[in-house]
């Protein structure tokens, strides 16, 4: 970087390609990030949702959250539909996640034997 006007031109095409994704997102996804989701396996977790969306171009923003409440059940992943339907994903590895991709994100169908199921 040669100048704090390149760092601000990189830094406006950055959150162009943001803004774009999020405007046309289908789904929402939040990985619990907290000190107990990365020591439950987040990391690896949210690497195989970032890794998906990035290689397949999935119309889907990726955030990280802060504790979601069920520590013993994580790491959590809430995925959130246009419409604000909300499905909770609990204990979620890298394979459960490249699972939920295929399924959730590309198909539409839930994987309700992950899920968190409130009557």
């Amino acid at each position: 970087m040669k100048s704090l006007d390149e760092l601000n031109k990189i830094r406006e095409a950055a959150l162009k390609k943001v803004n774009l994704r999020q405007n046309n997102a289908q789904y929402r996804i939040l990985v619990g990030m907290a000190t107990c989701g990365i020591a439950a396996g987040a990391r690896p977790v949210m690497k195989t949702f970032l890794d998906a969306i990035d290689k397949d171009q999935l119309p889907v923003t990726l955030q990280q959250t802060g504790c979601i409440g069920m520590c013993i059940h994580e790491p959590i992943v809430e995925i959130i539909d246009q419409a604000g339907t909300k499905t909770t994903y609990l204990e979620v590895t890298a394979a459960k996640a490249s699972e939920i991709i295929e399924s959730h994100l590309k198909q539409g169908k839930i994987l309700e034997a992950y899920t968190h199921v409130t009557k």
